[in-house]
């Protein structure tokens, strides 16, 4: 056995709370899953006209997927045009002083944003790295190892600024820092407030604020000071619905619902909400929310040209617990499946 995988046995207990697998948590739901749901419902065979990529963190490879959504399964060996694009730091270069080897462990969040004319995809591991990747060809914009080679911390997810710095949430670490990583690719001042299993990031640009989720909660913090000194404030806190009684929420993704304004999908272990902001309420009133409203959702977005959701939720069976190898489609109804995989989060390739 590798050092590496002993690093990784000697951590999985750990990764397994801070990864939010307690898969038992939560009161049941009366909504079905899709699972459960009537056959005759939606497409199960076909795919919509118009639907974006799939975006992926495969875990069982270590990569970053985006992959063609016209097929329901992926087989790469089969077929490896399934496979738009692909993203390791262990296969490119520039990434070589955040000990990928090390710190590329369990990579927890994947999501696509423009800035300043450029596309990039931003990702995080379990095991410190952090990083803003240029799409397509890779290259870094910025990035960080955070505790390179162990789970102390746990970036969860990122988040890049108007201004070019980026944010992350740090899961274990229980802290959201935001980096000056407009100063450069190696860049590593930052600023740091503390939010309780930090698991999710949003810049709302319409408000400028950035939302962060906890364990308990849902925040939003003012940035102040400069690019190159950047500084955080905490303005305002809400709770996130309780699930079951003594037990925290476990708020997990955040996202904006790219189909209406002011509005934030939220997963937590026992349900997924959308969070009004103009009301300050947390509802389940949007399309498919009883097939969507389920326990253990690691990752929610919506598309809005096509009205689909996307979600993933762990199967059982797999090497890790909190591993699936099927997503989620629903509006309508659909599947799709990696053959060997071991996909963490999954959500539409949109460019916003």
């Amino acid at each position: 056995m590798s050092g590496k995988s002993l690093s990784l046995s000697s951590r999985r207990g750990v990764l397994l709370g801070a990864l939010g697998v307690g898969l038992g948590a939560g009161l049941p739901l009366a909504a079905a899953s899709p699972a459960s749901a009537g056959s005759g419902a939606g497409v199960t065979g076909g795919v919509p006209r118009h639907t974006p990529p799939v975006l992926l963190t495969e875990q069982a490879t270590q990569r970053i997927l985006v992959l063609d959504p016209r097929r329901r399964v992926w087989d790469e060996e089969a077929d490896s045009s399934v496979v738009r694009w692909e993203f390791s730091p262990m296969r490119h270069e520039g990434y070589e002083d955040l000990d990928p080897e090390y710190s590329w462990v369990y990579p927890s969040e994947s999501k696509v944003r423009r800035h300043k004319g450029h596309t990039y995809v931003l990702t995080t591991a379990s095991f410190g790295f952090v990083a803003v990747v240029h799409y397509p060809s890779g290259k870094r914009y910025w990035g960080a190892a955070i505790g390179p080679g162990d789970d102390l911390f746990n970036p969860h997810s990122a988040e890049i600024l108007p201004d070019g710095n980026v944010a992350v949430a740090c899961s274990t670490g229980a802290v959201v820092r935001l980096y000056a990583a407009s100063q450069g690719p190696r860049a590593s001042r930052y600023a740091e407030v503390e939010l309780k299993g930090a698991h999710g990031l949003h810049w709302d640009g319409a408000r400028e604020v950035l939302w962060a989720i906890g364990d308990d909660e849902l925040v939003t913090y003012g940035v102040g000071g400069s690019r190159a000194r950047p500084s955080l404030r905490q303005l305002s806190s809400v709770g996130l619905p309780v699930g079951t009684p003594g037990k925290t929420p476990g708020g997990h993704d955040l996202f904006p619902v790219a189909g209406r304004r002011g509005r934030l999908w939220v997963t937590t272990n026992a349900s997924v909400f959308q969070y009004d902001i103009g009301s300050g309420a947390f509802v389940r009133d949007f399309a498919g929310h009883e097939e969507i409203a389920r326990k253990s959702v690691k990752a929610v977005g919506d598309d809005p040209r096509t009205g689909q959701v996307v979600t993933t939720v762990p199967e059982g069976g797999l090497e890790e617990t909190w591993w699936t190898r099927k997503v989620s489609v629903h509006l309508p109804r659909g599947e799709y499946e990696l053959v060997g995989g071991g996909i963490y989060k999954a959500r539409w390739f949109l460019p916003r």
